[in-house]
C-alpha cells in the first residue's frame, strides 16, 4: 500500500503556499464562528423552550404562528430567499416540526 503525503495544496486547494496559509486562517475562523452560532442556536432552543412552556401553562398552544411569520419575514428581509430557509431550521430546532 501507497502512502501519499498531503502537501498544503492539497489540503486547501490553494495553488501557492500564501493562498494555503490564508485558507488555513480563514477556516480558523470559520470554525471559532461555527461554534458561535451552534452555542446561540442551543440558546435560542432554550429560550424558545422557556416561552412554550410558559404558554402552554397558561392554557395558550404551544406554537405562535404570528411570531414565527414575523421572524420568517426579519430573516428574509436580512439574508434573502437563503433567510427564509434558515428561519425555518432555527424555527424547527426550536419548537419542533407542527
Amino acid at each position: 500500500m501507497t502512502v501519499t503525503a498531503h502537501t498544503e495544496s492539497d489540503r486547501t486547494g490553494a495553488r501557492t503556499d500564501e493562498a494555503a496559509t490564508v485558507i488555513d486562517g480563514a477556516r480558523e475562523r470559520i470554525d471559532a464562528l461555527d461554534d458561535r452560532i451552534i452555542g446561540l442556536v442551543q440558546e435560542r432552543m432554550a429560550v424558545s423552550a422557556v416561552i412554550q412552556d410558559a404558554r402552554i401553562a397558561s392554557g395558550g398552544r404551544r406554537v405562535n404562528l404570528s411570531r414565527e411569520n414575523e421572524i420568517l419575514v426579519r430573516f428574509r428581509d436580512a439574508l434573502g430567499t437563503p433567510g427564509t430557509t434558515l428561519a425555518m431550521t432555527l424555527l424547527e430546532l426550536s419548537r419542533g416540526r407542527i
